[in-house]
């Protein structure tokens, strides 16, 4: 399943940089299928929708520090663990209920993002 980020969060941004998707945006920023990914033009989610790549999406959160589910893979096929978790000082990163995936259709979803 992918990670989400609690309203515990303090906002002190460690996980940011370590998410090697792009997955993890600051409060109320928009965020783009292709920021950090390999994702141009017109793509097709595993949702089967199709949108540009480059579409600003509606931030998840405007209060906390958010995760895209769209985008995170746990850091299968990166890292043995999610590394937002593996950073946050007050372990706000836990497993979305919401989006349960198996860890072949994360590394599907790894291997889809960061096509060259």
């Amino acid at each position: 399943m992918a990670i989400m980020i609690t309203d515990e969060c303090i906002n002190c941004g460690a996980c940011e940089p370590e998410c090697p998707n792009t997955a993890i945006y600051e409060p109320g920023v928009a965020w783009r299928f292709s920021d950090g990914t390999g994702l141009t033009g017109l793509v097709t989610t595993a949702d089967g929708n199709t949108i540009d790549a480059d579409e600003e999406q509606d931030p998840v959160s405007d209060e906390v520090y958010y995760i895209t589910h769209h985008k995170c893979t746990e850091c299968t096929g990166f890292h043995e663990e999610p590394q937002c978790a593996a950073v946050c000082p007050v372990d706000c990163c836990v497993p979305d209920p919401d989006h349960e995936e198996t860890e072949d259709q994360l590394m599907a979803k790894k291997e889809w993002l960061h096509l060259d």
